[in-house]
Formats: structure tokens, C-alpha cells, sequence
């Protein structure tokens, strides 16, 4: 039996890709040993145009699925995250194993 693809739209995309950046991250989040899946703890906030996101500045635009229920939901959905808008999202073994093709996309910051 063929296993079905996600199919994400753009900002659902970009928003995975930087919950899993900052999954990757012992200061934003927390791995449960028994299921590991990550909770993300701590969801950085933009100034001015931009937000820091681990070793990543990302454009204010790019990060807004932070703030967007309707992403939350939609990842929730589809298995990728266990939602808790807008506190904090767990990524599942699905959300940290999925594919985004975006992590080289994002700018080291450099400060």
C-alpha cells in the first residue's frame, strides 16, 4: 500500500521548517526520551522586520505562521504537530522527519 504525501501550501511549508529549526534547539524546546517527539517551548517574537531563530534571521513574512491558528490546525491535521496554539506546538516523528526543502533558504544571522 502506497503511503499518502502531505501536501503543504507555502506558509505551511515555511512554518514547519522553522518549528523544526527550533525542535533543534535544547534553549526553544524539549524532547519526550519515550516518544521523541519535541515540544517547542518557546516561540521567539519579531522585531521589526525580521526574528532570530536559532542561528537564522528569518523575515517577519516568513515567520507569521507563528501567529496563524488556521497553520497550526492545518499541520495539527495532517499529523505534523500536536497544536496548543499559540503557546507552543510538539512536532511529532512525522513534523521532524518531513522534508521542507527550506532550511538551506533561511540567512545565518549575524548577530
Amino acid at each position: 500500500m502506497k503511503k499518502k504525501t502531505i501536501k503543504l501550501n507555502p506558509l505551511q511549508r515555511r512554518t514547519l521548517a522553522l518549528f523544526q529549526v527550533l525542535a533543534s534547539s535544547q534553549e526553544s524546546s524539549v524532547t519526550n526520551p519515550e516518544t521523541g517527539e519535541v515540544t517547542i517551548s518557546y516561540l521567539p517574537e519579531p522585531h521589526g522586520d525580521h526574528v532570530h531563530i536559532g542561528k537564522f534571521v528569518v523575515s517577519g513574512q516568513d515567520a507569521s505562521g507563528f501567529a496563524n491558528e488556521a497553520v497550526w490546525r492545518a499541520l495539527d491535521r495532517k499529523g505534523l504537530i500536536i497544536s496548543n496554539f499559540p503557546i507552543q506546538a510538539t512536532l511529532t516523528k512525522e513534523g521532524l522527519a518531513f522534508e521542507t526543502r527550506l532550511r538551506d533558504q533561511f540567512e545565518h544571522s549575524d548577530h
